[in-house]
């Protein structure tokens, strides 16, 4: 049995979020595609802006799923999201500029897949189980992809796999100075995870409102941005590298601002507490 909360007053449709959250994760991604015809990386922040972007459509999701009374499920669907959709992103990556198109195709396979496993073996029975399957498989495949292209300003395979290093003047291939060489992949994914799965699971219960949930996951999409722009300085140049820091940190502290801003709006009361002293001998 499972409960399903039906109505969000004054908020704005799922659908709608999905239909924003995909479009803006797809123009960003392909946005930091146009570092190619710069000599330099430096929309390569474009690709963090379309993981926060996903990590805002992902969250509400999650709480889409989770009306149905699933809330201990939050962690373990924002893992099946990354679990998956890193398949899906790492496979797109060999069909170049096809490759953000070719991951949210394979990711919605995948996540279908898993749906109807969740739903008619494992017998969970959820209506949107499914669907939304689907879509936080490409969620983790858009955002992985996002911050793969700030890391290392490029979505292709090669450029993800290999990168360069100066030894007496000359430029040498190394595989270990690189996203998936360097396992900087590894980082991402659980940035990714945690940034998904945080939003709702802070913001739930009775005093919950869907403004202050997609605001708290757009701050913690900018706050994993942050290490993600700081891995970035060993792949990518200097510049770029401290151009995507600038941008997380700006819109982590404009996106907290608003956070703390709604939190105070939501609250009964808003007390300056201390933490409580710890005695030495206690």
């Amino acid at each position: 049995m499972s409960v399903k909360v039906e109505v969000i007053e004054g908020g704005v449709p799922h659908n709608t979020i999905l239909a924003a959250g995909l479009v803006a994760s797809l123009v960003c991604i392909y946005l930091s595609y146009a570092s190619t015809f710069l000599g330099a990386p430096w929309m390569a922040f474009f690709g963090g802006l379309a993981a926060v972007a996903a990590l805002v459509w992902g969250s509400h999701t999650i709480k889409h799923l989770c009306s149905y009374g699933i809330g201990t499920g939050v962690p373990s669907a924002g893992m099946m999201a990354f679990g998956s959709g890193v398949i899906a992103m790492l496979f797109a990556t060999k069909f170049g500029i096809m490759a953000p198109i070719v991951a949210v195709v394979l990711a919605a396979v995948i996540g279908a897949i898993l749906g109807f496993v969740a739903n008619n073996i494992l017998n969970m029975r959820i209506p949107v189980m499914i669907m939304s399957l689907v879509e936080m498989a490409i969620i983790g495949a858009l955002v992985l992809m996002g911050f793969s292209a700030q890391i290392a300003g490029t979505f292709e395979l090669m450029g993800l796999l290999s990168g360069s290093i100066s030894i007496l003047g000359l430029s040498l291939p190394s595989y270990q100075v690189s996203l998936i060489g360097g396992c900087l992949i590894a980082t991402a994914f659980m940035l990714g995870g945690i940034a998904i799965q945080h939003p709702f699971n802070a913001c739930l219960g009775p005093s919950w409102t869907q403004d202050r949930m997609l605001y708290l996951a757009a701050e913690c999409g900018f706050l994993s941005m942050i290490p993600v722009a700081v891995m970035s300085m060993a792949i990518i140049p200097m510049g770029p590298a401290l151009l995507s820091l600038i941008v997380a940190l700006i819109g982590w502290y404009y996106t907290y601002a608003k956070y703390i801003e709604l939190s105070k709006r939501d609250a009964y009361d808003w007390l300056d507490s201390k933490p409580i002293p710890e005695l030495e001998g206690h």
